[in-house]
C-alpha cells in the first residue's frame, strides 16, 4: 500500500451510522457479554451465546443487607469465637465478596461494635416498655431493672461467645457504654419525672435521682458483674430487688439530692 494512501480508512460519514448500529446491537443484547473491538477503524461485535449470570446483592435494601451481615457475623462468632471470625468468612457465609462487606463496614472491629450497639438498642427498646407501662413507679422501675438483669444473665449462659464480645467492647470502648448509660438513665428519669408529677415520690432533682438509680443498679446489669455473680452463684435477682425497693422507699419518703 502506497504511503499516504487513505483508501483503508473509514470516513466520518460512514463511521457514525456504523457506531449507531453497534450501539443498537449492544442494547439489543444487553443480557449477553458484549465486546467491541476496534480494528483498523472498523467496529467488530462479538457475542457470546451464553446468558450472563451477574452476581446480585443479597438484598436491594442496604439496611436489610446490613442486618444480614450482622446476623451472619453473630452466627460466625457463636460457631468459631471472636478471634477466629473474619470478614472473609462472613462474606463466604453470606455468598458474597469481602469487598461488598466493606461497603457497609470499615473493618471487622466495626462489625463487632455494631453487634454490641445492636444488643444495647434491643435492651433500650425493652426498657422503654416499662416507661410506657401502667402501674406505680416502683413496679415499673423494678420491672425494668429485673428485665435488664435477666437479659444479661440469659445472654451469659446461653450465648457465651457473643456475650464475651459484648463484655470486651464494653470494657474497651468507653464511648459506646457512655452512650448506652445516658440513654438508659434518661429512661429511668422519665419514670421518676412521671412519679413526681403524680405525687408518688418526693425528690428535688429528678435527674440526680435517676443517676442514683443508675449507680446503684449498675452492678446488676453490667456484663462483667453479671458474669461474676453467675459464676459465684450469688442470689443476684434477690439482691437487685432489694436494692431497687430500698431506693424507691427513700424516694417516697423524700430525698434531698445534690
Amino acid at each position: 500500500m502506497a504511503s499516504g494512501d487513505q483508501s483503508w480508512r473509514t470516513s466520518r460519514a460512514e463511521w457514525s451510522p456504523m457506531m449507531s448500529r453497534v450501539r443498537s446491537k449492544v442494547n439489543e443484547h444487553n443480557s449477553y457479554f458484549v465486546r467491541i473491538c476496534t480494528q483498523g477503524g472498523f467496529a467488530v461485535l462479538f457475542r457470546q451465546e451464553t446468558q450472563v449470570d451477574m452476581p446480585s446483592s443479597p438484598s436491594s435494601d442496604d439496611n436489610s443487607f446490613r442486618e444480614q451481615i450482622l446476623e451472619t457475623a453473630r452466627a460466625q462468632v457463636r460457631r468459631h469465637g471472636e478471634a477466629k471470625t473474619n470478614v472473609v468468612d462472613i462474606a463466604r457465609a453470606l455468598g458474597t465478596s469481602h469487598t461488598t462487606i466493606y461497603r457497609h463496614f470499615r473493618s471487622k472491629a466495626d462489625i463487632f461494635d455494631a453487634l454490641v450497639v445492636e444488643m444495647m438498642r434491643d435492651e433500650e427498646e425493652m426498657a422503654k416498655k416499662f416507661v410506657e407501662a401502667k402501674g406505680s413507679f416502683a413496679e415499673r422501675l423494678e420491672g425494668m431493672v429485673m428485665a435488664l438483669h435477666a437479659r444479661k444473665r440469659e445472654r451469659f449462659t446461653a450465648d457465651a461467645e457473643v456475650y464475651g464480645l459484648y463484655r470486651r467492647i464494653v470494657e474497651e470502648r468507653p464511648e459506646i457504654i457512655a452512650a448506652y448509660s445516658k440513654a438508659m438513665t434518661s429512661l429511668v428519669g422519665r419514670i421518676l419525672a412521671d412519679a413526681r408529677k403524680r405525687g408518688e415520690i418526693r425528690v428535688d432533682d429528678v435527674e440526680a435521682a435517676a443517676g442514683v438509680v443508675r449507680d446503684a443498679v449498675t452492678v446488676f446489669v453490667h456484663p462483667v458483674h453479671v458474669a461474676t455473680a453467675v459464676a459465684a452463684n450469688l442470689p443476684s435477682e434477690r439482691m437487685a430487688r432489694n436494692v431497687v425497693r430500698t431506693i424507691c422507699a427513700g424516694f417516697k419518703a423524700g430525698a434531698k439530692l445534690t
